[in-house]
């Protein structure tokens, strides 16, 4: 079976793609962040203990979101370094398939699962 060879071109679209995209969710998800007004007059006990659950919920996507830029950052190095596309443990290229679905992967799915 021949390796397809990686189109690093499209990496950086996708990679800058994904990144803006975290961004912008980050600013959409802003407002849930905040902190939960305790005001007993306006909402009620279980109404703020929704609302604690959903500001918890929205600082862990916010958590995930970061990771992800972190994960960005880190393939465009590989990119810059000319790492790209090989596993960082083993070092056998990443399949072009498994860079299309993420391309943030720094393994091959075997050392992935490891």
């Amino acid at each position: 079976m021949v390796a397809m060879e990686i189109d690093i071109k499209l990496a950086r679209k996708r990679l800058a793609e994904r990144k803006a995209d975290l961004a912008e969710q980050s600013d959409l998800a802003n407002d849930a962040r905040k902190p939960v007004e305790l005001d007993q007059q306006a909402v009620g006990r279980l109404s703020r203990m929704d609302a604690m659950q959903q500001q918890q919920m929205a600082e862990a996507a916010e958590r995930a979101r970061k990771r992800d830029i972190v994960r960005i950052e880190m393939a465009e190095r590989r990119i810059a370094d000319g790492d790209y596309g090989y596993c960082a443990d083993c070092g056998e290229v990443i399949p072009v398939g498994r860079l299309a679905i993420d391309p943030m992967a720094e393994k091959c799915v075997r050392c992935a699962g490891r």
